[in-house]
């Protein structure tokens, strides 16, 4: 954990503890949110974004930071916009006087995903913090998880930094390192960065006098652009180890598909096997039980794929459904 250096660490008394509005929406968002609760801070006010159609019935689906709030009876509101001027107006207008009644001394704001326009980065009284789940100014914006594993990073971490209009570029309050593993997914990484987040933002609420912003250095700044589903169908022609680690990065959302032999399949888990010259897209016969195919440099083992309806699953196990692959 690391801040600039400053005035001695004073922890508010239970009475002083600033009263933090939150607005976030996943599992990522909810650990902050529980952290905060626990911690003793009074909340006014949870923003989070409206219930989604999810799962086979495409039933309506509240967020788990939504969940989270009702079952704790803390005030929610569920705006689809928070522009006073756009298509939704008036839900930010409710979004407004609800926030004004909620009296905030500090908004938290965790994978929210609506932007904050200016109007809420200025009405708390101590403006609103993000919780990112990268080491800034690397991996700003909405996939910095997944982009970090992507690009064999070996670090990543939590920064709190104060919300300006910009995306991501803040000054930043506080920092918290944590190292990438070799079998890290999406998934396992995110939970890690989650509880690494809720610690931090704790941490960052109780020292908040403290805490000295420092401006975002220019060098080593990189955007991590949302994940689109047209990244999940693997190119043979790239390296085996950025097909690897993209395998992982997209676990689990959205995954990475292959399409061969008129069959189409999801790869959840995959080796890197050493194989100069071989020609990309082609299969590598090494021997019974294996699936290997070529690629721009080296080839790639299937280890653990999952067939359309069906579950994930050891290669080895659906090895002969694949036989034109």
């Amino acid at each position: 954990m690391s801040a600039l250096p400053g005035p001695p660490v004073r922890v508010s008394a239970q009475g002083a503890l600033p009263r933090v509005a939150f607005a976030g929406t996943p599992d990522f968002a909810c650990a902050a949110l529980a952290a905060i609760v626990g911690a003793g801070h009074q909340v006014p006010l949870v923003l989070t974004q409206p219930d989604r159609p999810a799962g086979r019935g495409l039933k309506l689906q509240a967020s788990p930071v939504k969940q989270f709030a009702l079952a704790h009876g803390l005030p929610l509101a569920q705006p689809r916009s928070l522009r006073l001027d756009g298509r939704f107006a008036a839900d930010a207008a409710a979004a407004r006087a609800a926030l004004d009644a909620a009296r905030p001394d500090v908004m938290v704001v965790a994978a929210y995903g609506l932007i904050l326009p200016p109007w809420v980065l200025e009405l708390p009284r101590r403006g609103c913090l993000n919780i990112h789940a990268s080491l800034l100014p690397r991996w700003r914006g909405a996939a910095p998880v997944q982009r970090a594993i992507e690009a064999g990073d070996r670090e990543t971490g939590i920064t709190v930094m104060q919300m300006d209009a910009g995306l991501d570029t803040g000054p930043m309050l506080l920092t918290a390192a944590l190292p990438i593993g070799d079998d890290d997914t999406g998934g396992t990484l995110t939970a890690a960065l989650a509880a690494l987040g809720a610690d931090t933002i704790v941490q960052a609420l109780a020292r908040l006098d403290a805490l000295v912003p420092r401006p975002q250095p220019a060098a080593g700044a990189s955007y991590a652009r949302k994940i689109d589903k047209a990244e999940a169908a693997i190119d043979w022609t790239a390296p085996a180890a950025l097909l690897e680690r993209r395998i992982r990065a997209f676990d689990p959302f959205p995954g990475c598909t292959v399409e061969r032999g008129g069959q189409s399949f999801k790869v959840w888990r995959a080796a890197v096997v050493p194989a100069a010259g071989a020609t990309p897209g082609a299969r590598l016969e090494l021997g019974p039980g294996r699936l290997v195919i070529g690629c721009g440099s080296d080839a790639l083992e299937l280890l653990e794929v999952q067939l359309p309806g069906g579950r994930r699953q050891p290669l080895r196990d659906v090895l002969p459904r694949l036989a034109g692959v």
